[in-house]
Order: structure tokens, then sequence, then C-alpha cells
């Protein structure tokens, strides 16, 4: 019997307020807070509420036939805490059905794992510990930022403990071989590795309400033919939840969609499991080998959608310089800002994309260019160095009087 793996990301970025040059050195809150507060009220409103009720519904309509996994990124889990804490309660109640799992990833939903083992271990860890504080869990499964994945992070995860990674079924890496089956990772052949198909995982994601679409309207049994008619064991559906009622509107039929889909699939012959349940019921059929990092990202599945670029790489450079100083102050407010300014979407708004990948970047985008993402950034990270360094000679002095 084929297995349908739904994995469901749940991410917000802290968004940085308009943060001029003449700023630096007087103003140190760096967030926008009625700009986060409103999108985070919005996405509630559009898919987290009426996606979790409708979830909800199918899980107890289909008896727990219906599965599915979610990893929620430490940003959003405080985004709900301050501005929308009946999501938080919703997840808990979609959690306590024990059809749902939660995958864990970087804290800040951070490029970590390209910056240091030891960077990428204490997101991971913060990540675990608010999984547990929050929910009650200890995740058994990985999800990078973004599906970034190689053999070289498949063995530090493998290292932390995890026995299941996500990664992009990228073609240039998979060559002829189908992401529809278990993998095992070449760094640790212990790790099992689920590949997204992105074909039928787009097709809900970007294509669903495009009208030019020769496959438009998609409807529940025929999106079900599709899956039932793939080639390998298991189909992993991954993509960003906001898709159900923010990317794709609840006017265009995507939780109409939702609602018929577990039926239509259930008829057709295909389970659903989580991660877990997905690489434990089937065995690897072979090795996967990912020498270069990939991702989920653009038509290239590389990293240069945050690293493409002079910008990004400065910036990126420019934060992971102050870890050792933050680390040293030892302060929640310090590691506050550290872990916020970290977050992948800052690099994001930095991209120079062009055609179609330029316009899935501009949709993402706040602001009117690559330039003025970068240096917006780089005002908040000047004062955030200045008071890092304000904050050392401080503990230094009082050291000095005892």
């Amino acid at each position: 019997m084929k297995t349908v793996c739904f994995y469901f990301q749940v991410h917000q970025p802290w968004r940085l307020k308009t943060y001029r040059f003449f700023n630096i050195g007087k103003d140190h809150n760096y967030l926008d807070d009625l700009t986060n507060r409103a999108i985070m009220q919005k996405i509630a409103r559009e898919c987290y509420l009426p996606m979790n009720s409708l979830l909800l519904k199918l899980i107890k309509e289909n008896k727990g036939a219906f599965r599915v996994s979610f990893s929620l990124t430490g940003t959003v889990v405080e985004q709900f805490k301050l501005y929308a804490p009946e999501v938080l309660d919703s997840f808990r109640e979609l959690i306590a059905t024990g059809c749902v799992e939660l995958l864990c990833e970087t804290y800040s939903h951070s490029l970590a794992a390209l910056s240091s083992k030891e960077d990428f271990t204490e997101q991971v860890k913060a990540h675990q510990a608010m999984l547990k504080k929050e929910f009650g869990v200890k995740p058994k499964a990985f999800r990078n930022t973004e599906l970034i994945y190689s053999d070289e992070i498949g063995a530090m995860v493998g290292e932390l403990g995890f026995k299941t990674i996500l990664a992009e079924g990228a073609k240039h890496v998979l060559g002829w071989k189908s992401p529809d089956y278990v993998y095992a990772s070449a760094s640790d052949q212990s790790l099992r590795v689920l590949l997204r198909n992105y074909k039928l995982s787009d097709d809900i994601a970007f294509r669903f309400s495009n009208q030019g679409w020769d496959e438009y309207p998609l409807t529940a049994d025929k999106y079900a033919q599709w899956v039932s008619d793939a080639e390998g064991e298991v189909v992993n559906l991954f993509m960003d939840y906001e898709t159900f009622g923010e990317h794709q509107k609840a006017t265009t039929g995507i939780f109409d969609f939702m609602k018929a889909l577990p039926k239509a699939l259930l008829n057709a012959g295909v389970k659903f499991a989580t991660v877990s349940e997905t690489a434990a019921e089937h065995q690897p059929v072979a090795v996967i080998h990912c020498p270069h990092v990939m991702s989920w990202a653009d038509e290239e599945r590389d990293i240069t959608a945050w690293l493409g670029n002079d910008l990004q790489n400065e910036a990126f450079a420019k934060i992971y310089e102050l870890k050792d100083k933050v680390r040293s102050l030892k302060s929640d407010d310090f590691n506050y800002v550290w872990n916020f300014m970290q977050t992948s979407d800052h690099f994001y708004y930095m991209a120079t994309k062009w055609l179609s990948d330029g316009d899935v970047h501009s949709y993402f985008n706040p602001y009117g260019s690559s330039y003025e993402a970068f240096i917006n950034y780089m005002n908040v990270l000047s004062d955030f160095q200045i008071e890092v360094e304000k904050a050392l000679e401080a503990k230094k002095s009082r050291k000095k009087s005892k």
C-alpha cells in the first residue's frame, strides 16, 4: 500500500522596522511591532485557525487514518504567544489526537547549519527545549530550514540523535532515481531521508489556483489518482502551511479541496503516515549522496536564495562574527536579538533573482529592493554590535571593581 506523508512548515519571521543610519546609537528597538501583530493576526484568521479546525475534523472523521506532520519555528511560536494564543491552543489540540507529529528544526529558522556545527547544535537544542516546554514533545525527526541538506548536515543531524530527516527530491541529486522511496543518508546510514515530491507538492502549493495551468481546476479525485499512480512506495507532500488560506486564498477552493482529499486518497488505496511512521514502515532502497548543499528553493534547488550574492554573504558573515561576544554576555535580551537576526528570511530579502524565481522572491519581500533590505539589516546589526560592545565593557568594569 502506498503511503502519503503530509508535512507542513509553520513559520513567521520577526520583521524589522525601517531603521535608518541616523537611528544607530539611539534606537535599540528593532522590530516593527504593528506589522508583526497585523500579519500574524491576519494569517491566524485566514490560515492557521480554519486549517487547524479542518485538520482536526478530518482526523476525527477518518478515525485517525488521516495523519500529518508539522514543524513550528521558535519565532512563530513566540508570535502565537504574543498575538494569537488561540492558535497555539489549536495546535495543542491537534497534537493531542496522536495523529500529528512535530518535527525539530533550528529555533530561529536560521542558516546555522551553513555557519558551524556549534551554531547549528545550539539552535537545534533551543528548538528541542521549546517543543518540550510548549507541547510536551520530544521530536524524533528533523527538518532543516528550507530543507537545506547535504551529507555533512546529515552527519550532524544523526549525531544529535534524530532518526529521520527531510530533504528535497532534487533532480540534480537524484538523477534517474525517484523521490518516492525512503533513502539512507550517505554520512549516517541509520538516518532515514524522506525526499519531497516537488511536482505533486507544488501542484497544491503553487499551481492550484492558476487558471492558465492545463490541469486547472484540480479536484481531489484527480489528485488522488496522480498520487496513486506515482511509481514508488511513498509520496512526500511537503509545503508551507500558509499555502492554505494565505498563498491560496479561501476563494480558490483550497479548503474544499483539502476537505475532500483524505477520503479520495483512502478510497484510492493510499494510507497516511507521519514522517517518523513513514521512515519506520519502509526500508531504504538506496543510499543518497549529497556532497553539495541543496534546498527546496528556486529552480536551482541550492542555497543561492539566501547566500547567492555579496550582500547576503557579507550580512551572514557579520552576524556570526558576533556569536562569541553575545554568548559571553549570557543575557536573555541579547540572545533574543541574536536569535531573530539569524532568521533566513532576512537574507532571502537580499536576493537578486530574475524571471520566475524573481517573481516568487518579490511576493515574499517587504522591501523595495535587495539593496534596501541589506542596508536596513546592516543598520540594525551595527547598532546591535555597538550595544554588545558596551555591555562587554560594562561587564569588564564590574569585574575590575570587585
